[in-house]
């Protein structure tokens, strides 16, 4: 059996575009309550922005994750396995052999490492785009689309260059210090309760868990990684969104004491993200290979 399992690769590749399409408008509901002003709650934003941009408003930002997601949540899932096998071959001499918590521990990290090297250029765009309220009018030459509340970037592409150009490479990277503090703990708290999980209710003599056990422990492990991750999720939102129209934090740390200063510890916990996740990520680790049951 080789090392390298391609089908970890596809599992990750099926489920992550699946979860963009289903979780994206639950996506801009979260960024908007996040990084936004005046929304107030869940109920209130999911009606402000159906009014005043309709469905659309939902799916603002959605092409750029969804042409990336099969690459993201392939090589994240892949590298994950992959290097649980790898670690088992060293400790067992056997990649098969059931990793031990440390294994899946490490293998957990280095998967949060590479989802950071990934994934902060195209949350940064997806949340530039979400959080333009109004659609982007070329034709509009007497308005400066510097000012809030007018549209910056015409898309994905013009938003990535604009970005580029503008900030270098460090603007491409925004935020990514507070992705790293919300990945590489986040990952550990999915995938060491999920791989639990799924030893805990897969019956003896089975190699690999059933669907509905890969639900179920995807859903409780989903619920307590998000429910530990949203507090830097907030400040990896705010920093991202920010140097749109104007710069309001010098860094992770800042954004972390203004947030705190400003409105304690309650604003931004997600419930429209924990929902999400709770439906979603239990379907995008399902490539195991073996008898099911």
């Amino acid at each position: 059996m080789s090392s390298v399992q391609l089908q970890d690769f596809a599992a990750g590749w099926v489920g992550g575009a699946a979860s963009v399409i289903v979780g994206h408008p639950l996506d801009t509901i979260k960024t908007r309550l996040q990084a936004g002003q005046g929304y107030g709650n869940t109920l209130n934003c999911v009606l402000t922005v159906y009014r005043n941009e309709s469905v659309a408003g939902f799916f603002k930002g959605m092409s750029f994750p969804l042409a990336s997601i099969a690459v993201y949540s392939s090589v994240v899932f892949g590298v994950f396995s992959n290097t649980q096998r790898f670690l088992s071959q060293l400790r067992h001499g056997d990649p098969s052999h059931t990793p031990v918590l440390a294994d899946v521990a490490l293998a957990s990290m280095v998967a949060g490492f590479v989802s950071v090297g990934i994934g902060t250029p195209v949350d940064l765009v997806k949340i530039r785009l979400q959080m333009q309220t109004h659609p982007y009018i070329e034709a509009n030459i007497k308005i400066k689309p510097t000012v809030p509340g007018f549209p910056v970037y015409r898309g994905p592409i013009h938003c990535f260059r604009t970005v580029l150009q503008k900030e270098g490479i460090a603007g491409i990277y925004r935020g990514m210090g507070a992705m790293l503090l919300r990945d590489v703990p986040g990952y550990c708290l999915y995938f060491i309760p999920y791989t639990f999980f799924c030893g805990w209710i897969t019956p003896d003599g089975c190699i690999s868990p059933n669907p509905s056990s890969v639900w179920l422990a995807g859903g409780v492990a989903g619920a307590i990684s998000w429910g530990t991750a949203t507090p830097m999720d907030v400040v990896k939102s705010r920093l991202q969104a920010d140097g749109v129209y104007l710069n309001k934090y010098k860094g992770t740390f800042d954004c972390i004491l203004q947030s705190y200063q400003n409105e304690g510890l309650k604003h931004g916990t997600s419930d429209a993200k924990n929902q999400e996740e709770l439906a979603l990520l239990g379907q995008e680790d399902s490539g195991g290979t073996g008898r099911r049951c």
